[in-house]
């Protein structure tokens, strides 16, 4: 089951709101016979988590169950780790096992699908939920398990979304009605993003240097290179205008004149883009999915900081 975005958090009666982790959605199936771990896009991620299956196994031995959750794997600052996580998907073998050791995943469990023979996709949310704490607390479930946390209490969820949640991999907030049934592939659930404000200079642009589409963000690091820092949505009508009408062609010696920046993330397919001279600063909005410096999705562009300079942001950081 699935989750639409939202801009705000709902307030009515009869919802549940869960914590939103930085990682892969995962469905562990610990069945006798059949363990395995299920991507979003059904292909079967056994190879790459070994922990996580033979825990599964063992699980499947004395409580068999389908869980459904999001894998995460932790940095080694202590922030879930996207990146991390990613590269661990692609390994397998002996490569795998040193990773798990390394740098173990966790199935961060916010659903029950199934309990022994009895599947539950026909129960409300609400008995699913108590299913699931109820199998955690009787077998003492620990790493790589956990328990996604869960409220009814909307103020509480509202801290989810702040700052200091979104540095450790936190990204939001996912809203689900108690009495709701489990629908596979239906968008039923609601998910509503941590978003905080940032600062950056335009480094390039896509579409006419005039009436640019979208921008191309970076910040100086320490060593005195512009780097990277996020791509934007496509622009509104009336800041396509005000930004075109105040940026500068780009000098000789620009630092991404020679740079290939991919369309999108997990795609090789090279970025158009029209480098500018480095110093306009805008604000932006931007969610929590923060990879080596760069923001994973495009931000949204609030307005020009005619008040700063590309020197006076905060330096890259990887």
């Amino acid at each position: 089951m699935l989750a639409r975005p939202v801009a705000r958090m709902p307030r009515r009666q009869g919802l549940a709101m869960e914590a939103k982790w930085d990682g892969f959605r995962a469905v562990c199936f610990a069945l006798p016979g059949r363990c395995f771990l299920q991507s979003r896009r059904g292909a079967d991620m056994a190879h790459a988590f070994p922990e996580v299956v033979r825990a599964a196994r063992e699980l499947a031995a004395v409580e068999p169950c389908v869980l459904d959750g999001e894998l995460v794997v932790a940095g080694d600052q202590g922030r879930l780790d996207f990146e991390l996580l990613a590269a661990r998907s692609r390994r397998s073998g002996r490569r795998a096992a040193a990773s798990a050791l390394a740098h173990p995943a966790h199935l961060i469990c916010f659903d029950l699908l199934q309990l022994g023979g009895r599947v539950l996709l026909e129960e409300p949310y609400w008995q699913r939920r108590l299913l699931l704490e109820d199998v955690f607390a009787r077998r003492g479930l620990a790493a790589p398990w956990a328990l996604c946390p869960s409220t009814r209490d909307a103020a509480q969820a509202q801290e989810w979304l702040s700052p200091e949640w979104a540095a450790v991999g936190v990204e939001g907030v996912v809203v689900k009605p108690v009495g709701q049934l489990y629908r596979p592939g239906e968008r039923g659930w609601a998910k509503l993003r941590s978003r905080t404000a940032h600062d950056a200079v335009i480094g390039a642009v896509t579409g006419p240097v005039t009436m640019p589409e979208t921008l191309l963000l970076g910040r100086w690091d320490p060593a005195g290179r512009l780097r990277l820092v996020a791509r934007s949505t496509p622009l509104s009508v009336s800041l396509r205008q005000r930004i075109g009408g105040e940026l500068g062609l780009a000098r000789p010696g620009h630092p991404w004149r020679d740079v290939t920046f991919s369309a999108g993330w997990g795609t090789r397919e090279p970025l158009q883009h029209r480098c500018v001279d480095p110093a306009l600063v805008v604000e932006f909005e931007a969610d929590a999915a923060l990879d080596s410096g760069r923001w994973r999705h495009p931000v949204r562009v609030r307005r020009l900081r005619p008040d700063l300079a590309g020197e006076e942001l905060p330096a890259f950081r990887a």
